[in-house]
């Protein structure tokens, strides 16, 4: 029997869990996934300890961006955006993968959003890489990120769409309403971050990607909703990369997503906006 887990701080609310037992049940593995609390500075003594019965791993905020340099290989993917959401674990060696950015850019395409020229990043993480790099698999080459502290970002941000190709502007948060008129806003922002923002929509087309799943709708999501705009919530990012995890860590063809979806769409308690 395989064992994996998500890690990350705090990790109580997790849903990943429920997502990937469901897949294992479809799929009928008799695999485990529970969910580790994990800081930075346990992470890589934890990676030391694993043994032969894991086959892999998902990581969540705060350390996407510190397990980079404590991988054996990582993909162009990671390389690229600077961050990884999963581990595979084969023979012994940790490979780095980033399935954030297929989740991200497949729930746009469901929702209609093929191509797009104007976008705004509200944040500016690992989560706000990721939606860089998907903005530009969507045909945008110039970004504006809205940063909450613009001097940290800067070290982040640019050297990351440099690797991406597309010119990223930051500004500032006390702005950020100038640039809710973008075609697509994505939110990577943790719930509550941006609730604030919510009354400074005006009525026009567009789409809103928000990237939290719960609690759900958002303020920012039923705001941009009522101006008008298309929202696209967290939900399928979620499971979307989820899915691609246990395509990667279980070799397996023939991934669930139906299944999973369903397990997440029981887990949270309001998924209609």
């Amino acid at each position: 029997m395989k064992q994996l887990a998500v890690l990350g701080s705090p990790i109580n609310k997790a849903l990943s869990p429920e997502l990937h037992r469901a897949a294992y049940q479809s799929l009928g593995l008799d695999w485990t996934y529970h969910a580790v609390d994990c800081t930075p500075d346990r992470l890589a003594p934890f990676l030391a300890s694993l043994d032969g019965t894991w086959a892999g791993l998902s990581l969540t905020m705060p350390l996407k961006r510190t397990v980079v340099p404590l991988l054996d290989s990582a993909s162009d993917t990671v390389m690229q955006i600077g961050a990884a959401n999963t581990i595979i674990v084969t023979d012994g060696q940790l490979i780095g993968e980033n399935t954030d950015l297929y989740g991200m850019t497949q729930a746009l395409r469901e929702a209609g959003v093929t191509t797009t020229a104007n976008v705004t990043v509200l944040g500016a993480g690992a989560t706000a890489c990721t939606a860089l790099a998907a903005a530009r698999e969507l045909g945008c080459h110039q970004a504006t990120i809205i940063a909450r502290d613009i001097e940290s970002a800067r070290p982040t941000v640019e050297p990351t769409a440099e690797r991406i190709g597309i010119t990223a502007r930051i500004e500032p948060w006390a702005v950020a309403g100038t640039y809710l008129s973008a075609d697509l806003v994505i939110s990577a922002l943790p719930p509550g971050i941006a609730d604030g923002l919510a009354p400074l929509w005006r009525p026009a087309a567009g789409t809103l990607m928000d990237v939290v799943y719960q609690p759900w709708p958002t303020p920012l999501a039923s705001a941009a909703k009522t101006s008008g705009r298309r929202v696209v919530g967290g939900l399928p990012m979620l499971v979307h990369q989820a899915a691609q995890q246990v395509a990667l860590q279980t070799k397996c063809h023939r991934v669930p997503y139906t299944e999973m979806l369903a397990a997440g769409r029981s887990q949270v308690s309001n998924h209609a906006l």
